[in-house]
């Protein structure tokens, strides 16, 4: 059987340290020079869906029920639910482990069309500001919330998973097009304050502090 090898539409400039293979991408776990400072990660190898039915409410994916209302998120067990309107809602999975998708067809895997980040450290609202008028420190929103708009121009799904000093951190995914120049505009807003590409491991380790 062929098997497909599955590229990452990013390409960051430092050279990788540590690399894996799952599901036929290559995952950089850790990259020479990370830094300290704030960091930006692809993602784009975490499955991700779009569940659509006039009905939303009956579905229970993975045993977890979809928000009530536009805007509102759930993490649990290293997924993530967003709902986007009435009757769409996006699956995004943060864990490294494999899951067994619904057989439903009001699943469509989304994963190898769209672009996915992670944006964390303390001064990415300072970044994300030189970039979008969206609001990612509403006062009024628990996190984790959802926000659908421009970045940097282009239409994304955002969504803050963390807005303290501590915890600050973003995920937003956009279409797989605007990749490259995506990237080289988050690079350049964040220069001023030390913004460097990250690996996997990174991310997980700050997705373990919101969890906790």
């Amino acid at each position: 059987m062929e098997i497909i090898k599955r590229c990452s539409p990013v390409r960051f400039e430092g050279r990788p340290a540590k690399t894996k293979m799952q599901d036929n991408w290559t995952v950089v776990l850790e990259y020479d020079a990370e830094g300290k400072g704030p960091r930006v990660i692809d993602l784009s190898h975490r499955a991700r869906w779009d569940l659509q039915d006039g009905d939303i409410s009956k579905h229970q994916p993975w045993g977890m029920n979809i928000p009530d209302a536009p805007g509102r998120g759930v993490f649990e067990s290293g997924i993530l639910i967003n709902r986007m309107n009435r009757t769409q809602a996006s699956i995004w999975h943060l864990s490294g482990e494999s899951l067994d998708v619904p057989d439903d067809p009001a699943f469509t895997d989304v994963s190898d069309a769209t672009l996915f980040l992670a944006l964390f450290g303390k001064e990415i609202f300072s970044i994300t500001e030189k970039l979008s008028s969206l609001d990612f420190l509403d006062p009024l929103k628990q996190t984790p919330f959802l926000l659908q708009g421009p970045f940097s121009h282009v239409p994304c799904q955002m969504v803050t998973l963390g807005k303290t000093p501590q915890r600050s951190g973003i995920l937003f995914t956009c279409s797989r097009g605007y990749a490259q120049d995506m990237i080289a505009a988050i690079l350049e807003a964040g220069a001023e304050f030390g913004l460097q590409p990250a690996g996997e491991n990174a991310f997980t380790d700050w997705v373990n502090t919101i969890s906790d």
